[in-house]
Formats: C-alpha cells, sequence, structure tokens
C-alpha cells in the first residue's frame, strides 16, 4: 500500500486536495424521487458551422476562421448532415420521450419541422444570460441547462454526436425515478484540456463531500457487483479520503434538473467564473461535475453503462463505428470526430450509408 499512496500524493496535492480529510461535510438529504417515474425528456445541442453569420461572428471572436486548437478546432462544430439520424432514431427506439429540447444560437436545419408537437427549439439566448453570449463553449451551454423554459425533472443530454441506434427503453436512462449511471473511480495523471477540467470538478466535490461517509453511505452503490471490473479503483482508492475522477461514458447522460439548482447555489461564483470563457480554457468547469455531485448524492441507480454504450473514435476505429451500427450492437453510440480523419470523406459516407441501412425512413420530425 506504501507505493499506492506514494503514487497518489502527488495527484491529490494537484488537485487541491491533502490525503487526510481535514473537516466533514454532511450528505445532502433531497427529497425523495422514490415515486411513480415521471416523463423524461431529451435535450440535444447543435451547431451549423457553415452559416455565415455563425462563421463572422466566431471569427470574431476566435481572432482566426480555422484553427486546430482544441477550444476552436474544426471537429468541435462541424456537422456531416448526420443529425436527421439522431431524430430518426429517437422516433424508432425511443418514442416514449415526452419532449426534445433542440438547442441552437438560433438556427435550425431546412428539413426540420418546428412545429412537431414534441420539438422545443431553444435559442441560447432564451437560458443563458446575455453576459456569457456569444458563447462558442460547449461547457457553458451545460451549465445551464436547468434554466432551459419547460424542461422536465428527468431529463436526458446529448451532444449531436451522441446516436440511439437500437430500441431503448425509459428504464435505460431513470429506473425508480433515479439517473442510471456507474460510479466508478478512474485514473486522471493526462494533461490535456480535458484531464484538467476534470481535476477542477473534482476540486469543488472534494470540497463539498467526504468520500468516506458518502461511500459508506451508499456503499451497496460504489461496489455494485453489476460494475464488474469498471470498479476496480473503488476497492484500490477505499483508503483514500479524497475523490478521484469518475469513469466518463461520454455519451447520453441521464441528470435530475434540481441537481443543477444544488451546484449552482453551493457554487454560483466558482460557474459564473467559468462561464465567462468563451472558448474552452483549462480553468472550464464541465457538466461531470453535475454528474458526479449527483452520484455523491446517491441519487442514481446502479447500471454499467458500457454494457450497452460505445464511444468511437473516428481517428482510430472508423471501421468498427461502422459495423457497429450497422449491426446495431450497442443501444447509444458516440461517433467523436476529429480534425485529422484520414480519407475524411470516405469515412463519413460509409457512416451515413450505416445509418441509411437501419433508419432509411424519414421521421416525422423531417418535413
Amino acid at each position: 500500500m506504501i507505493w499506492l499512496c506514494r503514487l497518489f500524493s502527488n495527484q491529490l496535492r494537484r488537485d487541491g486536495a491533502c490525503p487526510v480529510s481535514t473537516f466533514f461535510t454532511p450528505i445532502i438529504k433531497k427529497k425523495s424521487y422514490l415515486c411513480k417515474m415521471e416523463k423524461i425528456d431529451f435535450v440535444v445541442t447543435w451547431v451549423d458551422m457553415d452559416d455565415p453569420k455563425w462563421k463572422a461572428v466566431f471569427a470574431e471572436y476566435s481572432g482566426k476562421t480555422e484553427n486546430e486548437k482544441n477550444s476552436v478546432s474544426e471537429a468541435r462544430f462541424r456537422d456531416y448532415g448526420f443529425l436527421k439520424y439522431w431524430f430518426r432514431g429517437v422516433e424508432k427506439f425511443a418514442p416514449w420521450v415526452r419532449k426534445i429540447h433542440f438547442v441552437t444560437c438560433g438556427q435550425k436545419p431546412d428539413w426540420l419541422d418546428e412545429n412537431h408537437p414534441k420539438i422545443n427549439l431553444v435559442n441560447h439566448e432564451d437560458y443563458i444570460p446575455a453576459q456569457f453570449l456569444p458563447t462558442f463553449n460547449s461547457n457553458v451551454l451545460e451549465h445551464f441547462l436547468h434554466k432551459i423554459p419547460d424542461l422536465s425533472e428527468h431529463f436526458v443530454y446529448f451532444n449531436d454526436d451522441f446516436f440511439i441506434i437500437n430500441h431503448v427503453e425509459k428504464e435505460r436512462f431513470f429506473q425508480n425515478g433515479l439517473p442510471c449511471d456507474i460510479a466508478a473511480f478512474r485514473l486522471n495523471f493526462g494533461e490535456s484540456q480535458w484531464n484538467k477540467m476534470l481535476r477542477n470538478n473534482i476540486r469543488i466535490i472534494n470540497q463539498h463531500f467526504d468520500k468516506k461517509e458518502v461511500m459508506k453511505h451508499f456503499s451497496h452503490k460504489w461496489y455494485n457487483k453489476i460494475y464488474g471490473k469498471k470498479a476496480r479503483w473503488n476497492y484500490i482508492f477505499k483508503p483514500f479520503n479524497r475523490f478521484f475522477v469518475l469513469r466518463t461514458p461520454h455519451n447520453a447522460q441521464p441528470f435530475l434538473k434540481s441537481t443543477f439548482d444544488d451546484v449552482w447555489q453551493n457554487y454560483e461564483a466558482e460557474l459564473t467564473k467559468a462561464a465567462g470563457n468563451r472558448f474552452r480554457q483549462t480553468t472550464d468547469l464541465t457538466p461531470e461535475l453535475f454528474r458526479t455531485w449527483q452520484v455523491c448524492q446517491g441519487n442514481f441507480t446502479p447500471y454499467n453503462t458500457y454494457n450497452d454504450t460505445k464511444m468511437f473514435p473516428l481517428l482510430i476505429k472508423p471501421k468498427q463505428a461502422v459495423r457497429a451500427i450497422y449491426n446495431q450492437s450497442y443501444k447509444l453510440v458516440c461517433l467523436n470526430d476529429h480534425v485529422h480523419i484520414r480519407n475524411y470523406q470516405q469515412v463519413m459516407k460509409n457512416i451515413q450509408n450505416a445509418f441509411e441501412h437501419i433508419l432509411p425512413e424519414k421521421s416525422t420530425f423531417e418535413k
């Protein structure tokens, strides 16, 4: 165990956490969600980077029209016309959804029927304070999701590269009124922008929650056998008094809207400061903060999301992604774009053909 303590002591200090807890923060007691299943909404964010108006504003604030930096990379904004398959997948495989909140900066695809009874077109201005607009930072869009008009208490958040490719029930996302999720630690020694942002989240978590008390109180959720080997670090990290970063499935994420209210009530200053970043910065806070907060409160149902969810980095796994869509190997997939994908046009064409294979018919969301 000595080697383990030495290995992680520097990581703990870097995360703003000492190896031994010097205070105790009680677990917040929340109202019970063990009631009948409420209606569930989907939220999806999208941008049309070919829109001349958007490009002009982007260029004005970024200082350039093309940049391969992580925060302003073309791959972070571009769209290859797959959005219609997102809507087709929802209609065919998750017809039970109450409302789809389609979040853009005032844009919409020409083919989208904005009068569809399940669609709520949401402009950034409708829910984000004007002082933070315009923003090109997806983290900022996500900080304020709870402010979307008419959003249900139970909702699932999608990026536009998360797709439903097989039948999925409400219980995949919520059981007993609680989000389905996996509470499992992972190593986070990386120095990428994303890894640094995750450490920003965990600093706040460690300020607010007592790890040993949380894991003791909800031991049946943290040490649930359903996680399998994914939970091995929970046992290794058990002696430590501070939280580490949780595994991030990077796919459709169920939330309680009230979780966002709780985090904002407790850390408004930190969130407000981070929301001032128009483009992604290493000082950002991400939606993983709200997810981890939810888990630490015990407001989740143990579920191994890796069983039916898969992220495919198209830079290195384009063929596997195409095969998974054709075979409908999972319920949910993430097609992670990258500016350096080889044979980009052919890769996108192969993915489109796979989508057409499983979702050939227009949805009622299309004109």
